[in-house]
């Protein structure tokens, strides 16, 4: 597993008028609180992060919708309030370990990284790993860490992990990832199908696992090991 150069604030650098900073909020307001997530963390976090960085210029006009968005080579950004739900079931405190699988433009991990200690993320597409390690450093995240490879087998050189968060499908939890959550974590996933799946909510205590089925989904497929096949390269 080959980590990207640099390391990335819990504070990304404040931009002075920012044009988007109401659409931000409205963005927490009208697409998170009113469907349940009351976190105070998660939602400072979600009306803090520039979501508009982390999304292609042809798609800055919709950065703050209700939706998933391309970033290229078949990945999506995810939907916020899916972002913001998935970060609140993991009950982050501030000084937390975590790892993030699926890094794709890098906004997942930034919402973790105002929420936790550290980050750990891991994605599969070496151009997309490049591009947010880039991304993350210019916005000045400094306590999160790229990594290139198969997240499907995690990143067991820094387990245990207070968290984990899946942000791509798998047809059941990887079994590396459940061996590197530590005791007290809690991971959360997609599980299903390729074309359905529902969040899974997990958490460790000793050597016992319990698991909480939570609300559908649709996330790209997890491709490795453990999760689904890479067509493209077989």
């Amino acid at each position: 597993m080959q980590p990207l150069e640099g390391n990335y604030s819990q504070n990304c650098k404040t931009v002075p008028d920012d044009p988007y900073l109401q659409a931000r909020v409205n963005m927490v307001e009208t697409q998170i609180r009113k469907r349940g997530v009351q976190d105070p963390g998660v939602l400072r976090a979600m009306t803090t992060v520039p979501r508009h960085e982390f999304v292609a210029e042809p798609y800055r006009y919709a950065a703050y919708a209700d939706e998933p968005l391309a970033i290229g080579g078949g990945q999506t950004i995810s939907q916020p309030y899916i972002v913001a739900a998935m970060t609140e079931a993991l009950g982050l405190r501030g000084s937390e370990k975590v790892l993030d699988i699926g890094t794709g433009s890098g906004y997942q991990a930034a919402v973790l990284s105002l929420l936790s200690r550290q980050v750990y993320s891991v994605e599969y597409r070496p151009d997309l790993a490049n591009c947010a390690a880039q991304r993350l450093q210019r916005l000045g995240f400094t306590n999160v860490h790229v990594h290139c490879g198969d997240g499907s087998l995690g990143l067991p050189e820094f387990a245990p992990y207070d968290a984990i968060l899946v942000a791509a499908s798998a047809p059941n939890v990887p079994i590396p990832l459940l061996q590197q959550l530590g005791d007290q974590g809690r991971l959360i996933a997609p599980v299903g199908t390729e074309d359905r799946q529902e969040l899974l909510l997990v958490t460790r205590r000793g050597s016992e696992y319990s698991a909480e089925h939570r609300e559908g989904c649709r996330f790209v497929p997890l491709l490795g090991r453990f999760g689904w096949k890479d067509h493209e390269n077989l």
